[in-house]
């Protein structure tokens, strides 16, 4: 039985780019995820968080990998995009491209 949960491109609401901290490098990637996410015309918030203030509110988390783990503990519900790059990483472009189609965003872990 996989955990991984699945959240519908219309019923996302709200993506938190978590972080450890909250400063340098991640802040970088929230803005341009905020930047693609508008640019997209997509009806969705895009916040910043440390990882330790997740909140149920997210229905998407996107975070470096080595968070993960620790995210999807802190939201269960919500469906986590890992990522290696601050910047330009495949897989939030691949998010945003998903949520323009109208397409599922399915956990990656």
């Amino acid at each position: 039985m996989s955990d991984r949960v699945t959240k519908q491109a219309d019923e996302i609401k709200l993506i938190v780019y978590a972080c450890e901290a909250g400063m340098g490098s991640s802040l970088m990637g929230a803005n341009q995820l905020k930047k693609m996410v508008k640019k997209a015309k997509l009806d969705i918030n895009v916040v910043h968080s440390p990882v330790g203030q997740l909140t149920d509110a997210a229905d998407v988390i996107v975070v470096h990998k080595g968070l993960a783990k620790q995210a999807k503990a802190k939201v269960p519900g919500a469906a986590v995009i890992p990522f290696t790059l601050f910047m330009n990483d495949p897989a939030v472009k691949a998010l945003v491209k998903s949520l323009t189609a109208g397409e599922p965003v399915t956990s990656a872990m």
